[in-house]
């Protein structure tokens, strides 16, 4: 059934009206709400779930709701087409996504001191570099755009010649496309009223919660629903509606393996590790140390995730060289790299034919790409040597080398798989780039602000293709595409440290083990950068070899994964999942699995209804909750604190409490 018959009578907007202004404010207030929402999550446990029904959903209420209103006072000049929806996607998905590679919950925040206090090793000055707005922007706005530049001429291969899927760019073009038909704007109404009552619940139900929150350990979020025990050992239901709304997007593999990574870590392992206190570390070993069971915690976290990162790098890489080479032996494929390029001679249906028309007909320079990739690279090369001393210009020189090849094989293997392998292409950076700095002259810092350099370029570069799928589906111009890109990250560069300054000013226990925003992947990443620079010596006993087995078994679940038939391997869990929970605690597995739960028994009643709704519903959950931080954050500035410490005691506890407040009185 051809998409674009449905469209046949719609006129396609040139680029430029493409480009509205009032697309680009819709786009600005949802980057903000965006940011917010993902760095929160970031700050949290550092699970971020696709935003883009959300955005694509909001996008479309909000300019249908503006075009409405001039309609009814005879003023609307621009009708919103599904390109000017799609621009919006483009920008507020380019704008928030900064708040995840931007490094905020990760390496940028473990620079700070405050991580470094959690760690005896490499926190002197010259390893530490503390959050400021001012080079935050800065550093932001240099290590974010080349990334943009460096794919732009592959385009056409990408799209066109190869064909690639990109399925969330693919499943984000049907959702536009499905918006501007008469039965799809209709679903969409009720979707995006289903959203908002979710939403003022989630923001209703935070705002309740604030009131019993008066100290630490206080409150719902504290409440220990499955005993006094399991509370200890950080199993519980916190009543978070964030995290119930993400385990209703996420798939219920991850859920369940993230829960499954709980149990394994938080139930079996570390309870045995403690009892070995005296015998493979000190027994006064400082609980927030290293080299005591926070050592084991985050060690073997990271050894799964590097296990599981590495075997899907080289999974992805040999499906990438091994699709090429298939492709050269069936016959040489014109590059893209020149401004004439002409349609693809196989084409197979009308829709291919018009969207290739539509693609090819605006082109991109390719002096602007080749000129704005040695310009940004230029002024980073000087630039970055002024925020981080220890990241000398030769080793960003060398970045900027091989980032082009490395942006490519993330763009082609999120085209085949859909999975971006930036976070690996920055942990590689910071191994690489804090060996060779060395421990003497600030490795640590060296390897994170690498890490920061790489992600951001292969991150944008992966984020820009699925633009252009998107785009080619629903017949926007590539150059919209890109200027979108462009405008949502330059959005993004001053939206995102903004964001994250507000937290970290109002928040003060924000890194914090046990506090409200524990920014689990801080730890992990600096921790990283050490042991790149100081090797092994740095761990506590036996952590090492238990390091090398689970290393070893993240990547035979992987093999076994990918060996088995699907239906087998569908109940495999996933290594990267399961080693989230490894150093914050289950919780949140919890409040994850409860959304799962009542996805599935939604399914089992309706199965169209919530194949509609469910995102619908688990967005609102989400964003109410992520935007009653903002309202929570100027309270904590204005030093206004809740009234009420709604706290849970042990019965032997309270009998305590009782005698001593009757001993007062």
């Amino acid at each position: 059934m051809s998409v674009e018959r449905a469209f046949e009578g719609q006129r396609v907007p040139p680029w430029r009206e493409q480009l509205t202004a009032r697309a680009l404010v819709v786009s600005f207030f949802l980057s903000v709400m965006f940011s917010v929402i993902v760095m929160k999550l970031n700050l949290t446990t550092g699970i971020i779930p696709s935003l883009n029904v959300a955005a694509g959903l909001l996008g479309f209420f909000f300019v249908k709701l503006w075009t409405k209103a001039l309609e009814q006072t005879g003023l609307l000049r621009t009708p919103f087409t599904r390109q000017e929806n799609t621009v919006i996607q483009t920008c507020v998905v380019a704008a928030y996504g900064l708040a995840f590679s931007g490094g905020f919950g990760s390496y940028l925040f473990g620079m700070s001191s405050k991580i470094a206090a959690k760690t005896t090793e490499e926190d002197t000055s010259q390893n530490i570099k503390e959050p400021s707005l001012g080079w935050m922007i800065a550093f932001m706005f240099v290590v974010s755009f080349i990334g943009l530049f460096s794919v732009v001429p592959l385009r056409k291969i990408m799209i066109i010649d190869y064909k690639l899927i990109y399925p969330s760019g693919t499943a984000t073009a049907y959702l536009i496309n499905g918006f501007h038909t008469l039965n799809g704007e209709k679903l969409a109404k009720k979707q995006v009223w289903m959203l908002g009552k979710c939403f003022i619940g989630s923001f209703f139900w935070g705002f309740f919660q604030w009131f019993y929150t008066a100290a630490d350990g206080c409150g719902f979020a504290s409440f220990p629903t499955l005993g006094l025990k399991a509370y200890e050992n950080r199993f519980y239901f916190d009543f978070s509606a964030t995290y119930v709304g993400v385990g209703m997007i996420c798939p219920y593999l991850v859920n369940i393996s993230v829960l499954l990574g709980g149990i394994l870590s938080w139930g079996i392992m570390w309870p045995l590790i403690n009892n070995q206190k005296g015998h493979w570390y000190p027994a006064d070993t400082p609980q927030s140390s290293l080299h005591g069971l926070n050592g084991y915690r985050v060690f073997i976290g990271i050894a799964i995730i590097l296990g599981d990162g590495l075997y899907n790098f080289v999974k992805v890489l040999h499906r990438t060289i091994a699709t090429f080479v298939a492709a050269a032996r069936q016959g040489p494929s014109t590059l893209p790299v020149t401004d004439d390029d002409s349609p693809s001679p196989a084409i197979v249906s009308y829709d291919d034919e018009k969207r290739t028309q539509v693609f090819l007909k605006d082109q991109i320079p390719q002096w602007v790409a080749y000129g704005g990739y040695v310009s940004v690279a230029i002024i980073s090369i000087i630039t970055l040597p002024h925020i981080f001393p220890p990241l000398k210009w030769y080793f960003i020189l060398v970045a900027y080398i091989f980032a082009p090849v490395l942006a490519f094989c993330n763009a082609y293997g999120c085209g085949l798989t859909d999975w971006s392998l930036a976070s690996t292409y920055g942990k590689l950076a910071i191994f690489v780039i804090g060996a060779w700095a060395g421990a003497a002259h600030g490795g640590v810092l060296a390897g994170l602000a690498a890490c920061g350099v790489m992600m951001n370029i292969v991150s944008t570069a992966s984020d820009l293709m699925q633009d252009f799928k998107t785009g080619y589906l629903t017949l926007a111009s590539p150059r919209s595409m890109f200027v979108s890109q462009i405008i949502g990250t330059a959005m993004g560069c001053v939206i995102a440290p903004s964001v994250f300054w507000l937290f970290f000013k109002a928040f003060k226990d924000i890194g914090e083990e046990g506090s409200q925003y524990p920014a689990p992947y801080a730890t992990i990443y600096r921790n990283m950068a050490i042991l790149g620079v100081d090797g092994f010596g740095s761990l506590p006993k036996h952590c090492l070899t238990l390091c090398f087995i689970f290393f070893a078994v993240a990547i035979m679940i992987n093999l076994i994964k990918d060996l088995v038939s699907p239906k087998i391997a569908r109940f495999i869990p996933i290594p990267m999942a399961m080693a989230i929970p490894f150093y914050i605690g289950s919780y949140f597995a919890i409040d994850m699995f409860v959304g799962s739960v009542i996805l599935f028994i939604w399914e089992k009643i309706n199965k169209p209804k919530a194949d509609s709704f469910g995102p619908a519903v688990a967005s609102g959950l989400i964003c109410g909750d992520g935007i009653w931080t903002l309202p929570q954050a100027v309270l904590a500035l204005a030093q206004v604190k809740p009234p009420i410490c709604m706290k849970f005691l042990s019965r032997k506890m309270n009998d305590q409490v009782d005698t001593f407040i009757s001993s007062l009185s």
